[in-house]
């Protein structure tokens, strides 16, 4: 069995249409998106959802950014745990882990750059707003993880946002924590 940092899909972001090999190819995207429609308000968020498997954990993080009323773009990027997580703590503390640490990536200057695309235009309507969405929410076994979880994220200087708020984690990233990929189960 190959180690979970082996996975070849682990390394690289993706969406339905294109790979992207590393970080930097992903804040160009964004800014190639939001220069489009500099006056547009922005809003890009970060999570991560999981699907436990017989043999595997798959967790899925997600960098979207909303062009509010006007479309939006996203990539995702998947780490493979080659077990499966049976505790619900452990799989929402991995879970809000892989986020922060996309979140991590995303450096003041870099922040900056995106805010300075839509500065000119702030007047006219034009924002860029940032959060992490996490996979919990008030109801059911997760409201016991909130205040833990959203202190880590607050504590790193993000926004938190919660069911029903989170929809990158709980909607977009959950979608493909179902797809079963040919690379993932041919790394188990």
């Amino acid at each position: 069995m190959r180690s979970a940092l082996s996975c070849p899909e682990q390394s690289f972001f993706y969406n339905t249409s294109e790979q992207l090999n590393n970080f930097a190819q992903v804040v160009q995207r964004i800014q190639q998106f939001m220069e489009t429609e500099p006056l547009a308000h922005y809003a890009m968020a970060i999570g991560t959802d999981s699907q436990v498997y017989s043999g595997f954990t798959k967790f899925t993080s997600a960098i979207f950014v909303h062009r509010l009323g006007k479309g939006a773009w996203g990539c995702l990027r998947d780490f493979i745990v080659p077990r499966p997580i049976k505790s619900l703590r452990e799989k929402i503390s991995l879970e809000t882990s892989l986020s922060e640490e996309i979140a991590f990536q995303f450096t003041p200057e870099i922040i900056n750059a995106c805010t300075d695309i839509v500065l000119p235009y702030l007047d006219k309507g034009a924002d860029f707003t940032m959060a992490v969405h996490l996979d919990i929410g008030t109801r059911g076994a997760t409201k016991d993880l909130i205040k833990e979880m959203v202190g880590r994220i607050q504590a790193i200087g993000f926004e938190a946002k919660i069911k029903p708020d989170s929809y990158v984690a709980s909607t977009y990233a959950n979608r493909f924590t179902k797809i079963r990929s040919a690379k993932i189960k041919a790394s188990m």
